[in-house]
């Protein structure tokens, strides 16, 4: 259901501080409805899309929060919404799921995109229709429409060569996040504080969320890329791609999105860049980039991001605005149903008490940085159907191996969930066996920056204000 409120008091503009009248008001709703309540298919600016989601989220508080993870360089707000039927704060046993947009300023579509699907999602559940109830149910789902507001105020509407695809400062966002490659080969690092200003936004995120499963839209070439972007030269490089350990997995989510799309799976539909076969590529293969942010989400934050290419011009004529949604809704739903394949659960510890850090390996998976259980005691592992062995290791507790079966979750809206008890190793006994294995152990001290801290103070403040804010848009509202 989309946003149609009529607000019978003045109220202040976000944007401007300007008091808007009960007039105004509407007719500014106006702008983003058409007479049939459908959202408009063109492009809001940056003003319009951060109205559009206060008025939604103020409107259906049950099932939306928007927060803000940071600000552009130029100081605009980098709006977040997550969706679920808790969506303002985790809960056990829900998996979190995130699309990113704009990343690129001049790469423009997948702001209209992300802001569709808000509305189809939101739609579909007040309509009680059992995909969107099911997927909201069963998933945490957070839409960040632009990561990039400065480029796209900067950007033109040429098709290829149009100016805005880095941040105010000209740097391209994408090859601005810390490179694990880089670590291996022992080169210098970028201090996080030195980072551009949307760069240390999403770090910050990552580290409030555990997200499981992530794509980023860009467009210009009509493909699904993974992990990994980049190398070291290593064991890693096959064939002229960079194999991650998960290539598996990653192969399957690629081939979600291409075969659910309209054409991306013929992988020859854009006259300016090569065929790819069945419309995915791993990233490596195609150009190798360092620092980019697909990489930093798989290595440092445990969840596995695509790269979704999905126009084949960087800024479509809104006249087709409506088609290439057609072309990429089913996409975009059954990806997010991706986020339930595999085995989820939590690891106790010899009290029975869940804890965080202990390290969730899969056997012939050795990960540059070790899967770890996060604050809640929580592990995710995106695995394709099969039997898999498991090690678990925490200090002081035996070391706990067991062997599952893993079923195709995406069909229930669930992955196989199965809880790790572990057994406490008396304090008489010396063992290095809580450690883990030797394979992993030697990448992550290669590889800096493989922690696993809780949750940022900064980050939970600053989602504390953005909720005054959507909740003063309530009281207006219900007023």
């Amino acid at each position: 259901m989309c946003v149609c409120v009529c607000v019978l008091e003045s109220r202040t503009d976000l944007q401007t501080g300007s008091v808007m009248s009960p007039l105004h008001s509407f007719l500014f709703l106006s702008l983003f409805l058409t007479p049939s309540s459908q959202l408009e298919f063109r492009y809001h600016n940056n003003r319009e899309m951060e109205q559009y989601l206060t008025e939604l989220s103020a409107a259906s508080p049950d099932i939306t929060h928007l927060y803000s993870i940071g600000q552009s360089v130029r100081g605009q707000e980098l709006w977040v919404l997550a969706l679920g039927r808790s969506p303002h704060r985790h809960s056990v046993g829900i998996p979190e799921f995130k699309y990113v947009a704009n990343m690129h300023g001049n790469e423009v579509l997948g702001r209209v995109l992300m802001l569709q699907l808000i509305d189809d999602l939101v739609r579909g559940y007040r309509n009680n229709e059992e995909w969107s109830v099911k997927l909201l149910n069963s998933t945490r789902i957070h839409i960040l429409p632009t990561m990039n507001p400065d480029g796209f105020d900067e950007s033109d509407t040429d098709c290829l060569f149009s100016q805005g695809r880095g941040n105010y400062n000209g740097v391209d966002l994408n090859r601005n996040f810390p490179d694990a490659f880089a670590g291996l080969r022992k080169q210098p690092q970028i201090d996080e504080g030195k980072r551009e200003a949307e760069v240390r936004a999403v770090i910050g995120w990552l580290r409030m969320e555990s997200f499981v499963l992530s794509a980023n839209l860009h467009g210009g070439a009509l493909v699904a890329s993974y992990p990994y972007d980049n190398s070291n030269g290593g064991s890693e490089l096959v064939g002229g791609a960079s194999i991650s350990p998960d290539d598996d997995v990653f192969n399957h989510l690629a081939k979600v999105y291409s075969h659910n799309h309209a054409s991306m799976h013929r992988g020859d539909q854009c006259r300016d860049s090569s065929p790819f076969l069945e419309g995915v590529t791993n990233g490596y293969l195609w150009y190798p980039i360092t620092g980019g942010m697909q990489d930093y989400n798989y290595v440092w934050a445990q969840c596995l991001e695509l790269t979704l290419e999905i126009s084949c011009c960087k800024f479509p004529p809104e006249n087709q605005l409506p088609a290439l949604w057609t072309e990429n809704r089913k996409s975009l739903l059954a990806f997010i149903l991706q986020v339930h394949l595999g085995v989820k659960g939590r690891v106790f510890n010899g009290s029975g008490v869940p804890v965080q850090n202990a390290v969730v390996e899969v056997r012939g998976r050795s990960n540059m940085c070790p899967f770890r259980t996060d604050k809640h005691g929580e592990y995710y592992r995106l695995l394709l159907p099969g039997n898999y062995t498991f090690t678990v290791t925490y200090p002081s507790h035996k070391v706990l191996k067991e062997t599952l079966n893993v079923p195709h979750g995406p069909d229930q809206y669930s992955a196989m969930k199965h809880d790790f008890m572990l057994r406490q190793i008396p304090a008489t006994t010396v063992s290095t066996q809580a450690n883990p294995t030797n394979a992993n152990s030697t990448q992550a001290n290669l590889t800096p920056g493989c922690n696993y801290t809780s949750v940022l103070d900064a980050g939970a403040s600053r989602n504390s204000w953005t909720g005054l804010v959507v909740g003063l848009g309530l009281v207006v509202v219900l007023l």
